[in-house]
Parts: structure tokens; sequence; C-alpha cells
């Protein structure tokens, strides 16, 4: 995790950096526009950010020399539409959109600045982009995961839990992605003889009526899907999930920090890291339409043994030595 003292010296301007940076401020200075869909204040959101600053810096940007950095953070629809509107209109050199609901929004506010995209689940099926090979238009960037991996999480909750019979599927009903999400993991639902049920997120004393209702069935289990509202709920539901002793898996390692029992996902750090190669190519010329749309390549696994233990759950031995970190 990238502290927040970090990110604030990537951010610190001129000051922060090394004379010879200073010296590139003749060059011409272009402009980054950045949209995170988690709130100002949210530390993943911030680590994001981090992570692109940390990617183009080996690439020879610095902020503060010869790049400009103008960030947004927005959670709600509106309020992202907004901010990228807001964005698109500083006719940066390049936008870099965090997950579907910010690259929808930059793309409805510009078909001609090039946008690049980290954290997108299906940009195809979404509309974002022609094909995975050749985007066409002005966006391109990298995939969270297939809709494939439901069945890996419904396989790792029914090896946790061996006994599961019934899964809340808990997702962002702002994003359509979730939607196909849902329909993945529902159709491998029968090969694991679970039972699947949707659960919309919405304000935290709704949250708390709808597990709480559901955690009434027996042998049953969440599987909790990204998006803006998922992660800005992130405390409240691994909460809730512990205190109803409902098992549940995660898209990332930031809900097992936050007190989730298990968690499979793309590390989004690095796909932030790696967005800045793409950054870089397009601010030296390169069009978005021509750089094909990239999976993730780091995968990690990571279960909580605190929560394991409050949940009465003894972990096999063979899923302890698949994790990649045992949070104790």
């Amino acid at each position: 995790m990238i502290r927040r003292r970090d990110f604030i010296t990537l951010l610190g301007g001129a000051a922060a950096w090394p004379l010879a940076a200073r010296a590139q401020q003749r060059e011409r200075v272009r402009r980054i526009g950045v949209l995170m869909t988690t709130a100002a204040g949210d530390p993943e959101g911030q680590a994001r950010v981090a992570a692109l600053l940390q990617g183009l810096q080996p690439l020879g940007w610095t902020v503060g020399g010869n790049i400009r950095i103008d960030i947004r953070f927005a959670v709600d629809a509106d309020h992202v539409r907004r901010e990228a509107a807001d964005l698109a209109a500083l006719a940066p050199d390049v936008i870099v959109a965090n997950s579907s609901a910010g690259i929808g929004a930059a793309l409805q506010a510009t078909r001609t600045v090039p946008i690049v995209f980290a954290i997108v689940a299906d940009p195809v099926g979404a509309g974002f982009v022609n094909s995975l090979a050749r985007p066409g238009g002005n966006a391109t960037g990298f995939t969270n995961f297939e809709y494939g991996v439901g069945g890996k999480w419904l396989a790792l909750l029914k090896e946790l839990v061996p006994d599961l019979r019934r899964v809340a599927v808990i997702r962002d009903p702002t994003t359509a992605v979730g939607l196909g999400q849902f329909g993945a993991i529902q159709g491998a639902a029968p090969a694991f003889s679970v039972e699947v049920t949707p659960l919309n997120l919405s304000d935290a004393s709704e949250n708390e009526r709808a597990l709480a209702a559901f955690a009434r069935t027996a042998n049953a289990g969440l599987i909790m899907l990204g998006g803006p509202l998922t992660l800005a709920h992130r405390d409240q539901i691994a909460a809730l999930a512990v205190r109803h002793r409902l098992p549940a898996i995660y898209p990332q390692r930031l809900f097992v920090a936050a007190g989730g029992l298990i968690s499979y996902g793309p590390d989004f750090f690095d796909q932030f890291r790696r967005a800045a190669g793409y950054v870089d190519r397009i601010l030296k010329g390169e069009k978005p339409a021509d750089l094909p749309i990239q999976a993730p390549t780091k995968y990690e696994l990571v279960i909580n043994l605190k929560t394991a233990k409050a949940l009465g759950l003894d972990v096999p031995s063979t899923l302890l030595a698949r994790a990649d970190e045992l949070i104790e």
C-alpha cells in the first residue's frame, strides 16, 4: 500500500523534485487529467494516483517539471459526470480514468481527448471500445478481470466453506458491469450446488437491513463485486459480514485489509503503473485506437486469518499454501 505521505510528496510540485527536473519546465508542459471514482480522502484512490505517478517517473515525466496533473475525485454517478466534463474542458493531452463509471463518464465528456482507463471489466461489452486488439476511438487501457472470475470466487468460497448452499452477490447498481458479473456467477453456481441472490448496495441502513435478512438463511455466504459504491461501503460490509457470521469473498486486497475474509483479484496498483506506459506512448504521439487493451498480469489471493477465526472457520492448508498474503 502506498502511504498518504508518499501520495502528498508525489503531488508536492516543483519544490519536491530535483533541480534537473525543474530545468525541464522550459520544455512544453503536458497536461494529464485523472478521474478517480473514489472519495477525495479515500487512501485507496490516493494510492492508485501515486502508483500512476511512480510509473511515469522512470519514463521521464515529472510533476512540476514537464507534466501537470489535474485530479478529480467523485463517487456518485452525477458527480463523476460533472468532474469528467470539467477535466475535458481543460483540454488535457490525455485523461486517465478509473473504473467503468469513470471511463463511461469520460467518453460522454469527450470523443477527442485520448483516454487511458484502468480497472474496467468488459470494455467491449460496455461499448467503450470496438475490440480488445484494436480499440478504435479515443480510449484504451486495462481490464481488471474477465466475467469468468466469478466461478473462481465461488470455488474459493466453497473450498473455505464446504457446506455453502446460498450466496448473496452484493453489487453496485450504478454500474452496468455488475449485471454481467452476476450473470457469470449465476451460470457457474449449479456446478457448486449453490443458489445465488443479487443484493444491490444502497445507503448504510438499507445495507444493514438487507444483510441481516439474508443472514437468517442457513449455510449462507457473500460475494462482493467491484464498483465505486462497493469501494465506498467496504468497511461497513466487511463489519456486517463478520457480525452476521457470513463468509465473504471480495475482488481485491483492500476489502480484506478492512476486515473482510478473503479476496482474489488483480493487483490494481500494478494496473496504474502499467497505465503510465500507455500515457507515455500517447504523449509521444501514438493513438489510443492503435494500443490494444491489456489484461491483468498479477493476481493475488489474500486471507484474513483474524476474520476466519472470528467466523469459526478453519482455513484449509491447501488454501493457505496458495495465498499470496495472510493478514493476522
